[in-house]
């Protein structure tokens, strides 16, 4: 039954708190895109996704202004790019992310992800050819994003691939430098990777799924935050309810919040004819003030963020809002959980300004949240083999725990620790963080190889 409260709070949501849609992502696979050369190649890959997204934009928006619900950004995924190019040499796949960029301008979305190869095993001359194309890739096009699976539960970390990919985000970074190194940004390591993320910079099309599809991708930071404060309120009338009452209201906003987005999600998939297949429950803040998950992390008990308490409270909030969103939706996927982007949060960047919140605390605070290292600037003369090194710790997170973790982590080119960076838009900015010990990890990343897997026996 529709309860008349549940109905104000939904609007009041809306109209106050921030909420939106954060991504509408259409999944396209372009396995059958690829030829003998690579013009063909470009020009199926252009058809193809002109031909599945052309109504995308229109539609989103059609459905957002029926429903008064935002939805902020629109974007396409496809198939890791990897295997569409097997067999070209690097300058083909910067044609094909060229390709990729112009086919997001002609059908008007804001971002493009599946620039990706899996190399969590070992890496084919394909893999290594994109390795190589990425610095020219990302810096030739304006909406193209890239990651890498360098490490699984199932397979361990490829170390190999660690080692190679510090050195590309540098050179990513410099190709960038003029835009402080931007191109980086675009760029993201994973462990644990899921083919059905629409949040990038880790978006793809993975290889199991349908020929296209439409995901979701919820938000909702400020929603949470106002359903905390509000409770709060009630705890100063009635202490009886402790954390457990906190977490509930939680549960029940990000159960409000998921419900929106799926009913989005569901009426742009019908609308444009093709399969609906999965709402992401993360919490992805934007530097707006309000829409912040720095500001749940002070409102749950800690004065400043990063102060000894933050990490059982992302604890607290990622459990909390799996938990509701999974109730209210049939198919939960991607990462699912709370973001902590640095520069993406204005309160987290603040942290960080103030020398409050460090990488290593954000290290263990990744340890329970959905992602990892995420929108991270350091120094722009930090050492390729340090850059690997964070990269490392962060895939050993995930490997361990059976759980996504990812690094993005951005050298700022001619910039040091406490000068500011900005990107602009939903990218937001923050202070150059500084990475203690830099320099002081070569002999582990030059030994390379691989980091062997857990046993899974032992957890049958």
């Amino acid at each position: 039954m529709l309860r008349p409260d549940l109905i104000l709070d939904t609007i009041q949501m809306i109209s106050q708190e921030n909420l939106d849609v954060r991504a509408i992502t259409m999944g396209i696979d372009l396995m059958d895109c690829k030829s003998d050369t690579v013009n063909k190649t470009c020009s199926n890959i252009i058809a193809k996704i002109k031909n599945y997204a052309k109504n995308l934009v229109h539609a989103c928006d059609e459905v957002a202004e029926k429903y008064s619900i935002p939805v902020v950004n629109k974007r396409i995924s496809v198939t890791p790019i990897s295997h569409i190019g097997a067999g070209f040499d690097s300058k083909g796949f910067v044609e094909l992310a060229i390709a990729m960029d112009t086919a997001a301008e002609i059908v008007g979305i804001d971002l493009i992800g599946g620039f990706s190869a899996n190399v969590e095993k070992g890496i084919s001359n394909a893999d290594m050819a994109l390795f190589e194309s990425l610095p020219a890739a990302l810096s030739k096009t304006k909406k193209v994003n890239s990651s890498i699976n360098a490490g699984s539960t199932r397979y361990g970390i490829n170390m190999d691939a660690v080692k190679i990919l510090g050195h590309k985000i540098k050179e990513i970074a410099n190709a960038t430098s003029k835009e402080g190194g931007f191109g980086a940004a675009k760029f993201v390591v994973f462990c644990n990777q899921p083919g059905d993320n629409p949040f990038m910079a880790g978006a793809m099309h993975g290889l199991g799924e349908a020929e296209a599809v439409i995901n979701c991708g919820v938000s909702g930071p400020g929603v949470i935050a106002r359903a905390i404060e509000r409770k709060i309120k009630e705890f100063d009338r009635n202490e009886s309810f402790g954390i457990h009452g906190l977490a509930e209201e939680i549960k029940q906003a990000s159960f409000r919040v998921t419900r929106c987005g799926e009913l989005i999600g569901r009426e742009i998939a019908k609308s444009l004819g093709i399969p609906f297949g999965v709402v992401d429950l993360s919490l992805a803040p934007t530097p707006k003030v309000g829409d912040s998950i720095g500001e749940i992390i002070k409102l749950l008990g800690v004065d400043v963020i990063g102060a000894p308490g933050s990490t059982a409270i992302i604890a607290i909030l990622n459990d909390a809002v799996k938990k509701g969103g999974a109730f209210a939706s049939q198919c939960v996927g991607g990462l699912s959980g709370a973001f902590i982007p640095v520069m993406e949060d204005a309160e987290l960047a603040s942290a960080a300004k103030d020398g409050t919140l460090s990488i290593e605390k954000l290290e263990a605070m990744t340890s329970v949240c959905s992602v990892g290292f995420d929108m991270i600037p350091v120094p722009g003369d930090i050492d390729a083999e340090t850059i690997s090194a964070l990269i490392a710790d962060e895939l050993a997170i995930g490997m361990i725990n059976s759980k996504t973790t990812a690094a993005r982590i951005i050298p700022v080119p001619g910039k040091k620790a406490g000068e500011m960076v900005s990107f602009g838009g939903l990218f937001g900015e923050s202070v150059v963080m500084p990475v203690k010990n830099a320099g002081k990890s070569s002999r582990l990343i030059n030994f390379a190889g691989k980091i062997p897997a857990p046993i899974h026996s032992l957890k049958n």
